[in-house]
C-alpha cells in the first residue's frame, strides 16, 4: 500500500532538544500570491518610471502643479520625497523575500502578502491618477493606500512569524517606512486638493488651520503607534515628513514660521510617544520574552 507524504520536518534550533518544526508545503495560493505580488511590484516600478518623468510628467508638475513642494502650507520640502527610494527598495527587497523557501509558508508572508501587493498597485493607480490631473480621485486612492498600510502593520504586530534581522528590516522596516510616510503625504495631497478647488491659504487663519492638521495628524500616527507597539520606522517617516514641512515653510513659499513650528513640534511628539508605547509594550511584556540585558538588570536588583 503506497504511503502519502506528509509535510516536511525540520529541526528548529529555537526548541527543546528533540523538538521539531513542521513546515507545511506551500499550497497553490502560496504560489498564486507570490506571483501576484511580483506583477504588482513590476506595475509598482513601471508607475514609478511615469511618475520620476521617463514615461511621463513628473509628479511635481503634474495636477498643475498642485503637488509641487511650493504649492501649500503642508508641502514638505523637496529633499523629503528622497524617502521614496528607500520604500522602493524595500518593496523590492520584499518581493525577493517572499520568494525564499523558508518564508514562503511563513504565517507573516500570508498575512501581508495580499495587502503588500495592493499597496503596490495603489502606489502606482496614485501616480497614474495625477498624470490626468484628477486631483481628487488621487486623494481617494491615497486614502485607501494609508487604510491597507495601516492594516497591513497591524498584521506584522499581530501575526506569529520569523522575526531576524532580516525580517525586521526587509519587511517591519519597510511597510512602517512606508505606512508612516503615505500617512504625511495623504495630509499633504488633501491640502493639495483643497488649494486646487479654490480654498484660500494666505493669512494667519490659513496658518492655524494648518497648524492644527499638523498635531492632528501627530495624534493619528501616535494612536495608531500605541495600537501596533510603538514602532520606529513609522516614527522615523512619520517625524521625517513633518520635519521637511517644517523647512519647506521657513524657507521657501509659502513661507510660515508659525506652521514650521507647529509640524516641527508635531514630529517631536512622534517621537516622545513612539518612544513612551515601546516603553510601555516592553513593560508588559513577560520576564522571558523581554530581552536578556532587561532580565539580567532586574535580577540583579532583586533582593
Amino acid at each position: 500500500m503506497a504511503l502519502e507524504k506528509g509535510p516536511a520536518v525540520t529541526a528548529s534550533p529555537s526548541s527543546p532538544a528533540g523538538a521539531r518544526r513542521t513546515d507545511p508545503r506551500p499550497t497553490t495560493a502560496d504560489r498564486v500570491r507570490q506571483v501576484v505580488v511580483t506583477v504588482s511590484e513590476i506595475a509598482c516600478l513601471l508607475g514609478t518610471l511615469v511618475g520620476i518623468g521617463i514615461f511621463g510628467t513628473r509628479v511635481e508638475e503634474s495636477s498643475g502643479g498642485s503637488l509641487s513642494a511650493d504649492a501649500t502650507l503642508l508641502a514638505p520640502a523637496g529633499t523629503a520625497f528622497s524617502i521614496w527610494s528607500v520604500i522602493y527598495l524595500g518593496l523590492f527587497a520584499y518581493t525577493v523575500w517572499q520568494w525564499l523557501p523558508s518564508r514562503t509558508t511563513d504565517p507573516r508572508a500570508r498575512a501581508t502578502g495580499w495587502l503588500a501587493a495592493a499597496s503596490m498597485l495603489l502606489n502606482a493607480g496614485w501616480l497614474l491618477v495625477t498624470q490626468q490631473g484628477w486631483i481628487w480621485a488621487s486623494v481617494g486612492v491615497i486614502v485607501a493606500l494609508v487604510l491597507v498600510l495601516g492594516l497591513l502593520v497591524d498584521r506584522l504586530t499581530r501575526v506569529p512569524g520569523r522575526r531576524g534581522p532580516l525580517d525586521l528590516v526587509v519587511v517591519d522596516g519597510t511597510f512602517g517606512l512606508y505606512l508612516g510616510w503615505v500617512s504625511v503625504a495623504t495630509a499633504a495631497n488633501v491640502a493639495a486638493a483643497l488649494v486646487a478647488s479654490g480654498v484660500p491659504q494666505e493669512g494667519r487663519g490659513a496658518e492655524w488651520i494648518g497648524v492644527v492638521v499638523v498635531l492632528v495628524l501627530a495624534a493619528v500616527v501616535a494612536a495608531v503607534q500605541r495600537r501596533v507597539g510603538g514602532r520606529w520606522a513609522v516614527a522615523a517617516a512619520s517625524a521625517w515628513g513633518l520635519s521637511w514641512i517644517a523647512v519647506g515653510r521657513a524657507t521657501d513659499e509659502p513661507r510660515s514660521m508659525l506652521l514650521a513650528w507647529g509640524a516641527a513640534a508635531a514630529a517631536i511628539l512622534v517621537v516622545l510617544a513612539t518612544a513612551s508605547f515601546r516603553r510601555r509594550a516592553g513593560a508588559d511584556l513577560p520576564a522571558a520574552d523581554q530581552p536578556r540585558s532587561r532580565r539580567s538588570a532586574r535580577t540583579a536588583a532583586s533582593p
